[in-house]
């Protein structure tokens, strides 16, 4: 998602409370977004990853960077604000060989980002730029307030909502009852149940548990106030409840948080253990066997003892009839960041792109100390260090992928009923739920399916991602809020790491600022790490998922950037009281609009998807379970070409790029060609008309030859020479007889419209009229001659002295006559 254009699908407006005073555009209309604002600006910035110049702006929503010399916006030197991990300016190169440091210092600023990327942007000497951006850059990027926040600068009337979160998991809850969902509001009102479960709105006011849902599946022996009670015996008051069944076998997948057993496990809740049996009691076959249960764990055994001495701890299957208990041990939040971290820095030390400039130096910060080159540099314990660090990062997404995949072969294939439970119940509970369901329900690998599958699980179920992305949330801190949501401490959180400099070392706090400045340190990338799962089972299945890949790392940046209300604070009861739902934007109406701009070629789209294939759940075997790094998102920033090279996703949308600019240019040139026919049949019709035209004028001129022939032998005949012009021509004899007329051809009217047709007719001398006998001609001209046959010299034509016997020709009785008369009868 590149620049402006990436971010411009959704318009942004005004918020509800008051923010700094509007600043100016400072030359960026081009590149911002709808009520973006420029706060700070450095001109003549490189950014040495590319070793790239140009303009580094620091926005209400976004660091963003434009290339002088392509004006365009350049995507690794651009990232939204909530994005940012750190910021350093305590920045250190380590020099390349044969090259002497004898410039002066250079103006550095290191900016790390929760997306895997590590930039860094050289300022102008002796200019206040740097220090501009800087403190622009640690006052924006940690903002105090929720409301801060650029997802708030939208005039809520401008949100269009197709419906409310909350009547979007009733609605999921009507399909997993395989009902169908009410649209008549007394319809929807009425309970939804079935003959095992019921969907119980006891916490429609969250007063049972604030970070669950307000509608709940339950059993149905269970009541409402059976939950009442079993809520006090678990952490967080989350109780046991069904987020998966199936309604063909009865079997269930429910989560939890720990039970609050103690350090000797010797706490009991009666209700309690009633409502987790009320899980498994239904027979499975006509032999009377009773549905087992397991009760998934997913801390490491150590961990859930230790958590006994602050009051939690883990189930006793005694307690528990027809129960297994079982251990994941899927290790913590804070092993997750600081497992992210150590990769983060690795992979950009030793990337084709390095935050230094160069692939073959490593960078320094504070006092951190050369650890050696790429793998051009020889260094044979930085490839052992890397596939170390690579190794615990792969080994817990491993983890996690053995996990859920052992929760759906249980469901699947021994129609058991499964609890899982960490010690919050929101973290890895979460994943494993999430992925399990994912497994089991085809439903949840197609894009409808996906949002529900995060609505339900992830977001209603409260996940804390404003803890988890280190932004503010909806809490009392004496500035004047009405709302005071206090979440209860995990009893299993461990003892928070030392803060961690730039690039995985220690550095001066006074000049760094991270995500765990102002907030606890409870950051961590539970989300990525879920969805990297995904990606691996898109990898062992990849005609099984209606997305990509590259859905996948697109619906992480849009949650790191917070511009969208979805994701905002700790829970459903938050969002909804702080307005997130109606003031904000939604991110799957976003993401739908991109792939309906792409149509069923887009990216999002995977184009081996066959629902067919794999309509059933999904069973990986534990040798499949062997995870590999996933680099459209790891690699994307220090190993461009690399990330892309062998997905079979990216080579077939770049193959289909190529097919679908081959069909453009065909059918601009079908296009040509057409229009290159029509054009040549408008031609030919128009050459047929000419022609019909010409063979018109054609027959007209062989008409008017023949009549000037038959006009001139008749003339001749009569003594007289014949000459035929027009009116602008001058006749040279004046002594003779001439005779005027118009054609009314439409030929000659169109070419000679004042132009008359003369004739002149002069009479020839007795000398040279012909000697030859006359009585053939008399006879068949002479206008005198009767029946009888010429009676001359007694005829009329004697006394007229005619012309016929060599006599002087009677002009005056020619100037009666008319060419056209039937004087000289027909050819």
């Amino acid at each position: 998602m590149d620049g402006s254009g990436s971010w411009d699908a959704i318009d942004w407006n005004q918020i509800k409370e008051p923010r700094p005073p509007r600043s100016s555009s400072r030359g960026m209309e081009d590149f911002l977004l709808e009520d973006e604002e420029v706060y700070a600006q450095g001109h003549g910035v490189v950014l040495l990853n590319t070793d790239e110049a140009g303009i580094l702006s620091v926005t209400n929503f976004r660091l963003l960077f434009v290339s002088q010399a392509t004006k365009g916006v350049i995507e690794l030197g651009t990232i939204p604000l909530t994005a940012i991990e750190k910021i350093n300016d305590d920045v250190k190169l380590q020099p390349l060989p044969r090259q002497h440091d004898k410039k002066q210092p250079r103006e550095l600023l290191q900016v790390i980002g929760k997306d895997m990327r590590v930039i860094v942007f050289d300022f102008l000497p002796k200019t206040k730029q740097k220090n501009e951006v800087f403190d622009a850059l640690r006052r924006y990027s940690k903002p105090t307030h929720l409301w801060d926040l650029y997802a708030f600068s939208c005039d809520p009337s401008t949100v269009y909502q197709k419906s409310d979160p909350k009547m979007r998991l009733l609605k999921e809850y009507h399909r997993l009852f395989r009902k169908w969902f009410p649209h008549s509001g007394s319809e929807f009102e009425k309970d939804l149940r079935n003959e095992w479960w019921r969907v119980s709105k006891v916490n429609s006011t969250y007063s049972l548990c604030s970070t669950y849902p307000s509608a709940l599946i339950v059993p149905r022996s269970i009541s409402d106030e059976d939950l009442l009670q079993a809520s006090s015996f678990r952490s967080g008051r989350r109780l046991p409840v069904i987020s998966w069944c199936d309604p063909g076998s009865g079997a269930v997948l429910a989560r939890s948080s720990q039970p609050l057993v103690g350090l000797m496990m010797n706490f009991r809740n009666n209700t309690d253990e009633k409502l987790v049996s009320a899980l498994c009691t239904q027979i499975i076959d006509a032999t009377g066997s009773l549905r087992k249960l397991y009760i998934v764990d997913a801390r490491p055994r150590a961990n859930a003892l230790a958590n006994g001495a602050k009051g939690g701890g883990s189930e006793s299957a005694s307690n528990y009839p027809r129960s297994e208990v079982l251990f994941l041990g899927i290790q913590n939040i804070h092993t997750m960041r600081d497992s992210l971290f150590r990769l983060r820095d690795y992979v950009d030390t030793h990337g084709s792109v390095s935050s230094n400039g160069t692939s073959s130096a490593v960078s320094l910060v504070g006092d951190r100390r050369n650890r050696g080159s790429t793998w051009g540099g020889g260094n044979l314990n930085s490839m052992t260090q890397f596939s170390s660090m690579l190794g615990e990062w792969l080994n817990h997404i491993q983890s996690i992928m053995v996990g859920a995949s052992w929760i759906a072969a249980q469901i699947v294939q021994e129609s058991a009923s499964v609890l899982v439970h960490c010690s919050d119940g929101w973290d890895r509970t979460t994943q494993l739920v999430a992925l399990a369901c994912l497994l089991l329900d085809p439903y949840y690998r197609t894009f409808n399916g996906f949002q529900a599958l995060v609505e339900k699980d992830w977001l209603a179920f409260g996940h804390p991602f404003a803890e988890r992305m280190g932004v503010p949330t909806i809490t009392d801190n004496n500035s004047g809020s009405q709302f005071e949501l206090l979440r209860q401490p995990s009893l299993g959180t461990l003892s928070n790491s030392p803060n961690r400099g730039a690039l995985g070392s220690s550095v001066s706090t006074s000049n760094t600022t991270s995500g765990q400045s102002q907030t606890s340190n409870n950051s961590s990338p539970i989300l990525l790490q879920w969805l990297d799962c995904i990606s691996q089972l898109l990898r062992l299945y990849p005609s099984a998922f209606e997305f990509s890949s590259k859905f996948l790392v697109d619906f992480m940046d849009c949650v790191l950037s917070c511009r969208f209300g979805n994701f905002l604070c700790n829970s459903e009861r938050e969002r909804e009281q702080s307005g997130a739902v109606s003031s904000c934007h939604c991110m799957w109406t976003y993401l739908a609009d991109l792939r309906a701009s792409g149509g069923s070629f887009h990216k999002h789209r995977n184009p081996f998807y066959d629902p067919l294939k794999h309509n059933g759940p999904l069973v990986p075997p534990a040798a499949a379970l062997a995870p590999t790094l996933w680099p459209q998102f790891y690699l994307r920033w220090t190993c461009p070409i690399e990330s892309q090279g062998g997905d079979l996703e990216s080579q077939w949308h770049a193959m289909n790029k190529k097919y679908t600019e081959a069909m453009k240019a065909k059918d601009t040139a079908e296009s040509r060609v057409k229009d290159i026919k029509t054009k040549m049949e408008s031609m030919q019709l128009e050459l047929q008309r000419e022609k019909r035209a010409s063979s018109s004028a054609l027959a007209m001129a062989q008409r008017a030859q023949r009549e000037s022939v038959a006009i001139r032998k008749a003339v001749r005949s009569l003594g007289c020479t014949v000459n035929f012009g027009t009116n602008e021509s001058q006749v040279e004899k004046t002594e003779g007889l001439t005779y005027s007329f118009r054609r009314d051809t439409d030929f000659e009217s169109q070419h000679e419209k004042s132009s008359d047709f003369s004739v002149s007719i002069t009479a020839i001398e007795d000398s040279l009229v012909s000697e030859t006998p006359s009585n053939h001609i008399c006879e068949s001209l002479c206008p005198f001659r009767t029946r009888e046959g010429c009676r001359w010299p007694d005829a009329a034509c004697a006394q007229l002295g005619s012309q016929f016997v060599g006599l002087k020709a009677n002009f005056d009785a020619f100037d009666r006559l008319s060419v056209q008369d039937s004087y000289f009868g027909s050819e």
